[in-house]
């Protein structure tokens, strides 16, 4: 790993600090009465340094948007002999949420409330989505060409980030669920298990079959 830059520590933190500021007025004041301007005020920034950090006002609620995408891919360039397909995502999620607040932290509680509430943000979640699927169904299959077409890689893409979806959805809507950052991720994980269960059975059954 190579040595991190001052300017790009400062980089880091001043974009951190857009989002910070954004997730506070948002709460506070809502997506649609706050501004660009409001949120580099706060940020103590001009306007026009924000767009150099954030293209929108929406995008600033996806600032890790690629975390679980490179997260699949370098599980999957990084995967041992004996692991299959579904066992290197659900390794690849158990990485993201234990490295990263991506997933289930205060931002991603505000980004799944605000798009069943802002169809900007919905369409931009879901843009964001099927971009990565693509990208992580296209990776498995080239990585495991004997067992795995375009369809079944899709499918075991989507059942990535569907389960993750889903499982934000029900523990994000729950109002007596303790926001336990550790019971969220390991809520995460498990959906994610369930989901990838029956490819991880068959693989199973695969590998017993190849020993008999």
């Amino acid at each position: 790993m190579g040595v991190v830059s001052l300017r790009e520590r400062k980089r880091a933190r001043t974009r951190q600090a857009v989002v910070d500021a954004a997730v506070d007025l948002f709460e506070r004041n809502g997506y649609e009465g706050t501004t660009v301007a409001d949120i580099a005020a706060a940020a103590e920034i001009g306007t026009r340094t924000f767009f150099s950090y954030f293209p929108s006002k929406e995008e600033v609620l996806f600032p890790e948007a690629d975390v679980r995408v490179r997260a699949a891919l370098t599980a999957i360039d990084n995967r041992s002999p004996s692991e299959g397909p579904a066992e290197v995502l659900v390794r690849a999620l158990r990485e993201v949420t234990a490295e990263s607040s991506e997933i289930t932290g205060p931002t991603a509680r505000l980004r799944m409330r605000l798009m069943r509430e802002v169809p900007a943000i919905l369409g931009r979640g879901l843009q964001i989505q099927l971009d990565g699927q693509r990208q992580i169904a296209r990776h498995l299959q080239a990585a495991y060409p004997d067992s795995l077409d375009a369809v079944s890689a899709a499918a075991l893409a989507g059942a990535l980030t569907g389960a993750v979806t889903g499982a934000l959805l029900a523990l994000f809507e729950d109002p007596d669920r303790p926001d336990d950052p550790e019971e969220l991720k390991m809520a995460v994980e498990r959906a994610t298990e369930i989901a990838l269960a029956p490819w991880t059975a068959s693989a199973d059954g695969v590998r017993e079959e190849s020993r008999a």
